[in-house]
């Protein structure tokens, strides 16, 4: 039932110019149904890297329009783990930037127009 998705993922992604260089899936065991079901989120910028596939180069570090960008903010300031952190308005910004060109690119809307029509 699931097998299949991460293959349909990537190539959904990789054809509108998006590499996900890893993601992950989490299942758990319903112990009513005795089915496994799916139990986190998949496929977002949180739980996956995506990489604009039009900068791509091999054995070097990427562009990402995900959480990489805030991670590597936060390493760089050796704030990476510790609880309270307040972020400047900027790294808000940006990776708020990098998260809607990522939904823009994989859904082919652009992000306040949806934001308008759920209004």
């Amino acid at each position: 039932m699931y097998a299949d998705k991460p293959l349909q993922a990537r190539d959904y992604a990789l054809k509108r110019g998006i590499i996900i260089a890893d993601t992950k899936f989490e299942f758990g065991l319903d112990t009513k149904t005795d089915e496994i079901v799916l139990v986190d989120e998949v496929l977002t910028p949180d739980s996956s890297r995506f990489w604009p596939a039009s900068s791509y180069k091999a054995g070097k570090t990427q562009e990402s329009f995900d959480k990489q960008y805030l991670r590597n903010w936060l390493t760089g300031k050796g704030l990476k783990g510790k609880p309270g952190v307040e972020m400047p308005e900027e790294i808000v910004r940006n990776t708020e930037t990098k998260y809607q060109e990522a939904f823009e690119a994989l859904v082919g809307r652009k992000w306040k127009d949806v934001l308008q029509e759920k209004r």
